[in-house]
């Protein structure tokens, strides 16, 4: 098992604006490769301030050229959004660029008012994104592809720009429809499986669920890969525990409110209302792993012994946090709970194989 760092990017209350959330991502993630993190994630989110990472490529690129080691993954690349073409020969220039650090997260994409913006029908997502990634896996694998579908065509095309990793970088994947599991099995895809704000108490169902996906794509349960998604936030002070909750929750806000075109806007900025049956604060605490080193440790145990992950991306600064906490976070996270957590499970890369599992 190997860890990253996911990056969404939010703008919030930044005292820098946009240039300060480039700012301290840049800044997150060099410490991340520091302390030895596999993968910096980067979202993809249109036209609000819940994300203003508008391209994962683009930013990995950008954070190529300020990092030596550390693998840079489209956390994920909305493939409705694009065309297939393009997308694939950014991803293929982002490995050549980066050395072949590329990492290819792809999903269908569910906020509305987005698909709207751009013309594409979020209700067609899927079968969309099943077209669109047949020319992206035919461009990266095989550098020429010749497509006639019943949403896009592309004439037969050979393809300069090919990734410097082969077949294709590493594919992670965060849809749990059947068909799609099984197109990204084929190049050994991972699920990508997060619950959000509800954190650990609806993680454990939602895998049982992508597990059930993953089966019904005619593949093997109890072997499927699994990377996780938690939002962690490691403090001894209460108080602050209480803050980084009700940043977890304004984004939970936000979330909600992107999954319908209708949304209120001040400018830009979303006007997130609290959400439906919204559980008091304490709860978005206690559901995430929020708290000191000994806590965050143990509850990062029990997933791991639970689901055995190949990946566990962690989101540190959510909700616009300041990044003065938020790196002291990931500093504690690597310097304190990462030794507590080998010293339950043993050496992490043994973990999210099928012997773990028997163990």
């Amino acid at each position: 098992m190997h860890f990253g760092l996911f990056n969404l990017m939010g703008l919030r209350d930044n005292p820098g604006g946009i240039a300060g959330v480039i700012d301290d991502t840049r800044s997150m993630v060099k410490l991340a490769e520091d302390i030895g993190f596999e993968i910096a994630w980067f979202a993809e989110h249109h036209f609000t301030n819940y994300s203003i990472s508008i391209s994962p490529i683009m930013t990995a690129a950008h954070m190529a050229g300020h990092t030596s080691r550390i693998k840079l993954g489209a956390g994920v690349v909305v493939l409705p959004l694009y065309h297939p073409m393009r997308i694939a020969q950014e991803i293929a220039f982002l490995d050549q660029a980066s050395g072949g650090r590329a990492v290819l997260g792809v999903g269908t994409g569910y906020q509305a008012y987005e698909f709207e913006r751009y013309g594409a029908d979020v209700t067609k997502k899927t079968e969309i994104f099943l077209e669109y990634w047949t020319i992206v896996e035919k461009v990266l694998a095989e550098g020429r592809v010749s497509f006639q579908g019943q949403h896009i065509s592309v004439p037969d095309s050979a393809i300069t720009v090919r990734p410097l990793q082969k077949p294709m970088p590493p594919v992670y994947c965060t849809s749990p429809h059947p068909p799609i599991l099984k197109a990204i099995a084929k190049w050994g895809g991972v699920p990508f499986i997060t619950a959000g704000w509800r954190g650990s108490p609806a993680l454990f169902a939602i895998a049982e669920q992508v597990r059930s996906a993953w089966v019904a794509a005619g593949l093997d349960g109890p072997t499927m890969p699994v990377a996780l998604q938690q939002y962690i936030h490691v403090t001894d002070s209460r108080e602050e525990a209480l803050e980084a909750g009700e940043r977890a929750r304004y984004v939970g806000r936000m979330v909600h409110g992107l999954r319908t075109s209708q949304l209120a806007l001040d400018g830009s900025f979303v006007i997130a209302p609290a959400l439906p049956d919204e559980p008091p604060l304490e709860t978005f605490v206690d559901n995430l792993l929020i708290g000191d080193p000994h806590h965050v440790a143990e509850r990062l145990v029990a997933e791991i012994r639970h689901l055995n992950p190949s990946h566990y991306n962690c989101f540190f600064q959510f909700g616009d946090m300041p990044v003065a906490r938020a790196r002291r976070a990931l500093e504690r996270f690597g310097a304190e709970v990462l030794p507590l957590v080998e010293r339950e499970v043993g050496p992490l890369a043994k973990i999210g194989t099928p012997s773990a599992i028997a163990a």
